[in-house]
């Protein structure tokens, strides 16, 4: 999962790129950059948190009055700087890159760019090899300059090569910036405008809380398998590039991934996240109408809203029981399951007098792994409580993401292969209560009617792209385990520490 935005301004952009990466900076912790652009490319990434990665001598140098920005949370792949975005190709014009989701097809993507498009790779992203398809696809339909109608044909050949789930911003160096989605509007994308003194600017952007951030107004999301192409000058382009959609969001957006201040695809994420609370709450009262909880407390952050909902709802004290250290990374995208387990107890501390010889239900946003879970039942424990009980706002995660979120291995999810009983052992819960599909779907989907449907893969294990094998899965499990990266990135690191020395 990243975070990417585009803006065409009648000035510098570098500042506000930056601004809008600050507010994307959940989406992605692991790597930022911006590029800008006016006679010539400028280009700033490195690993680190956006604050970290832009110093004054870097933004002075990111000139121009159009440029991309992306924040990285590495999926596929590592989390190498080689591997940073955006991407960047010299032909033809001159393209950069920021890709959010994943495709599906990337082997075979990267052998056909190789050996027929005659095109160099030089990480393992699969958004490099998304970048070389679409400049491939451009070269062959622009001469001298890089036309619309050659740009929006490019996107449309690029979607019949690509699958997956992907949300793009790319600059094409003189001429503008084009985004676009997958024609199963995966990954979210939402359009913008702002009217200046000097005349409209348009950013592109992850979601809607960037835009919030930086004053502009909320046109639209862009639609599954369209392009929107803003040219220099700031004009506002669009094209329908696939003859057939089937619009099905990633439900698990609503669930963790995003702001509860965006909207995506015209659904509130706050609102959403009320309604899951209250549903949630339903289940409780259907299932032990006469439940003996004191006091919800929720996990901070992402399940606040839904807690508080379902406190109301159940008629329930709603206290705030785990204080949390704001400079320690979101635990879900940090990598590695080791880098995981030591943050959680540095990043919340429990209140005691929230916990002591109460019951306690503890509501969180999900359980993916079960490691946080576990440990903050047992900080809860060790803070007085009498029983705790424990809540997820979302069904169980039984099935690998492979749309852009790093649940890969079905070995490392804790609800895999087992009830509700058992993962309640496992984590420690005197009583465990999932959220059901039914019920999130109906959340999620209540002010817009015009979705018929939700990614909800990695709670069904139904992949909406048809393309999804048992083999595929095996494939994905043996290159993105916790065990495999960090495998692999020693491998890196005594290569780095060879060239080093000699």
């Amino acid at each position: 999962m990243c975070g990417i935005v585009g803006i065409v301004g009648r000035g510098p952009v570098n500042q506000a790129l930056y601004d809008a990466l600050t507010v994307l900076q959940h989406r992605g912790q692991d790597a930022a950059g911006i590029v800008t652009a006016d006679e010539r490319v400028h280009i700033r990434k490195k690993n680190g948190l956006v604050r970290d990665v832009f110093q004054q001598r870097h933004m002075l140098k990111l000139t121009g009055k159009m440029g991309i920005g992306h924040v990285r949370y590495p999926t596929a792949g590592c989390s190498s700087k080689d591997e940073s975005q955006p991407f960047y190709v010299n032909s033809p014009y001159g393209i950069c890159l920021g890709h959010n989701g994943n495709l599906t097809n990337t082997a075979e993507l990267a052998d056909l760019v190789v050996r027929k498009d005659r095109r160099h790779l030089n990480t393992t992203s699969d958004s490099e090899v998304l970048l070389n398809v679409f400049a491939h696809e451009l070269a062959v339909r622009c001469n001298d300059t890089a036309e619309e109608e050659a740009i929006f044909d490019a996107v449309a050949a690029l979607h019949r090569r690509c699958r997956g789930g992907y949300a793009v911003i790319a600059l094409i160096l003189q001429a503008g910036i084009v985004g676009f989605r997958d024609p199963y509007g995966i990954r979210p994308l939402v359009i913008g405008k702002r009217d200046t003194a000097a005349g409209p600017e348009h950013i592109i952007a992850s979601e809607s809380v960037a835009l919030d951030a930086l004053g502009f107004e909320l046109l639209r999301d862009v639609e599954p398998g369209e392009a929107v192409f803003i040219d220099s000058d700031s004009r506002l382009r669009t094209r329908q590039c696939v003859d057939q959609v089937r619009h099905s969001p990633c439900i698990f957006e609503y669930v963790y991934f995003a702001r509860p201040d965006s909207i995506i695809d015209n659904i509130s994420v706050y609102k959403a996240r009320l309604r899951m609370g209250e549903a949630l709450a339903d289940r409780i009262l259907r299932l032990r109408p006469d439940h003996d909880i004191d006091v919800v407390i929720p996990i901070p952050d992402t399940s606040r809203t839904s807690a508080l909902q379902l406190a109301n709802r159940l008629g329930v004290k709603y206290r705030e029981g785990f204080i949390k250290n704001r400079y320690i990374g979101r635990t879900f995208i940090m990598p590695g399951q080791s880098m995981r387990e030591k943050s959680v107890r540095r990043k919340l501390n429990a209140i005691d007098l929230e916990f002591r010889k109460k019951n306690v239900l503890l509501v969180d946003d999900s359980i993916v792994r079960g490691t946080t879970s576990k440990q903050i039942i047992e900080m809860a424990r060790e803070a007085g409580a009498k029983n705790v009980y424990f809540a997820s706002a979302a069904p169980p995660v039984r099935h690998p993401n492979v749309y852009g979120i790093d649940m890969p291995a079905a070995s490392e999810l804790v609800a895999y292969g087992r009830t509700e009983e058992e993962i309640a052992g496992i984590v420690g819960a005197d009583w465990l209560i999932y959220q059901t599909l039914e019920d999130l779907i109906s959340s999620v989907r209540y002010e817009n009617a015009g979705i018929e449907e939700f990614d909800t893969s990695c709670f069904s294990g139904e992949y909406v792209t048809g393309d999804v094998s048992a083999e595929y899965l095996g494939r994905l499990e043996a290159s993105r385990a916790d065990e495999v990266k960090a495998a692999r990135e020693r491998g890196r690191s005594r290569s780095r520490a060879t060239v080093q020395v000699i």
